[in-house]
């Protein structure tokens, strides 16, 4: 046997296998950190993006209404209700209510009529929504997983009940970029009474790049961003180079390191910080609007909170390019509540937050409207549950959580205006036809901006993630 032959230079079965193996695995390793590099820095771009199809919608406007808004006192009229009034309810299943303290029946605390050539019933809570019904497509047969706020309010913005995945928005900016550098794509305005259940997370980019995160902008204080102004005694030449000199350092740590996509979502997030100390104070100043537009939102009407000034900076928003703006109306949870929670009294509950949601988001639509961008935009109306037939407790006048059977509502780009999509039963408990579970309405939602819900995923964990999970159906019967 040769030298080169000998028994000390050849390896065993062993560590040949081992040896292919481990190559084979490096291989493969390599492959995908490379993949996920890609779609790292890919995901990170903030430039405007092509959609998977023709879109109806170029941006999206949401009124996330929380605490619960009830439908049998909003949007779903029940007859059959007033009839029952004070008797039990018996036959339709398990109760879904959070405290699990059924009473009886109680018929709607408002009177209900129709309304526009739709003939849409709509309560007397909600006047100014009802001369707008001609342009709503209700969706009376929404289903939730959820019949707690936090979960339910999760679900309704990113999928999940579990926090720590990505919101809609989150995923609009990822799919479709922005279409003004010096903007977000993405903007909450939360209410400026506090927070909803469970905080930002709400707005969270979860497992997306950070860029894709909504800005959540400070309604309460005249400043809406943080530290967003110069320093004073800072001028602005000394400024300037400041900016300068980091991003001439930035692009150099960028160019060194070619793989890091979250240093590249930072990066995009801190040049954007720059460009809107300019852009940001410009949108969000009301003097160059006429006074028949603020009086129609009505700025200066105490008893809407300041929700009407979120609801004018949200169409100063989406005209400057903004793609998704988020308008929150509720706070958090406590006494007195500042949401649709009306555990304890459906009346003086729903009275309060009507008053403060009803005018601005009517002056919101018919702004679009005037405006010409009615057509183009999505409007989505939204809570996470509704509130069950019977009240929470015998001879109780509030009513408690219902998941099972509740309304939204879409109007705009490409959706049936004056229509009505699915219903519930005689007393509005469950699904009578078409149930719209919250994949379904996501699904819609992406399909409408030109995105097919099944292609817009991001490789997390070793999934392919997507907004919808595994779920799912576009709601073909409310499209235009």
């Amino acid at each position: 046997m040769s030298e080169d032959n000998s028994p000390s230079t050849l390896l065993s079965r062993r560590h040949f296998l081992w040896n292919s193996g481990g190559g084979l695995g490096a291989i493969a390793l390599a492959w995908m950190l490379d993949r996920d590099n890609a779609r790292a820095a890919d995901a990170g771009t903030a430039s405007s993006r092509k959609p998977h199809f023709q879109a109806k919608a170029k941006r999206v406007v949401q009124i996330f209404c929380a605490g619960g808004v009830s439908h049998l006192e909003t949007f779903d009229y029940k007859p059959h209700l007033e009839k029952m009034h004070g008797k039990s309810m018996e036959g339709r299943g398990e109760n879904l209510g959070f405290f699990g303290q059924p009473g009886n029946l109680m018929k709607s605390v408002y009177d209900f009529r129709q309304h526009g050539k739709s003939g849409a019933w709509v309560s007397s809570l909600l006047p100014k929504l009802a001369g707008c019904v001609d342009d709503l497509c209700f969706i009376h047969s929404m289903f939730a997983k959820s019949n707690n706020h936090t979960p339910a309010a999760f679900q309704m913005n990113t999928g999940f009940t579990l926090n720590g995945f990505p919101c809609m928005g989150a995923w609009l900016s990822y799919g479709l970029g922005t279409d003004n550098e010096n903007l977000p794509a993405f903007v909450v305005l939360p209410d400026p009474r506090g927070m909803p259940a469970g905080g930002s997370i709400n707005w969270t980019s979860g497992f997306l790049p950070a860029n894709h995160q909504g800005v959540a902008f400070r309604t309460a204080v005249a400043e809406p961003i943080s530290d967003l102004r110069t320093p004073e005694g800072i001028s602005p030449e000394a400024r300037s180079a400041d900016m300068d000199l980091l991003t001439s350092m930035n692009r150099d740590f960028a160019a060194a390191n070619p793989g890091d996509g979250a240093f590249a979502a930072r990066l995009r997030s801190y040049e954007l910080a720059a460009r809107m100390q300019s852009s940001i104070p410009e949108a969000t100043n009301f003097d160059s609007e006429p006074e028949h537009i603020k009086k129609l939102y009505g700025i200066d009407e105490p008893a809407n909170k300041g929700f009407s000034r979120n609801c004018l900076m949200a169409r100063r928003l989406l005209e400057r390019g903004v793609r998704f703006v988020q308008i929150i109306n509720g706070g958090s949870f406590g006494t007195p509540r500042i949401n649709w929670d009306g555990h304890e009294n459906m009346k003086e509950n729903h009275d309060n937050q009507a008053a403060t949601m009803d005018q601005p988001v009517a002056a919101l639509i018919q702004d679009l409207k005037q405006r010409g961008m009615f057509d183009d935009t999505l409007f989505i109306w939204s809570t996470e549950f509704g509130r069950c037939p019977v009240t929470q407790g015998v001879n109780s006048p509030g009513r408690d959580h219902h998941p099972a059977a509740f309304t939204c509502f879409l109007a705009g780009a490409g959706v049936k205006a004056g229509h009505h999509h699915g219903s519930s039963d005689d007393i509005g408990y469950s699904i009578a036809t078409d149930q719209v579970n919250i994949p379904d309405f996501h699904a819609t939602i992406l399909h409408l901006l030109g995105l097919d819900h099944k292609k817009l995923t991001f490789y997390h964990n070793g999934i392919d993630r997507r907004l919808t999970n595994v779920e799912g159906e576009i709601v073909k019967g409310i499209l235009s």
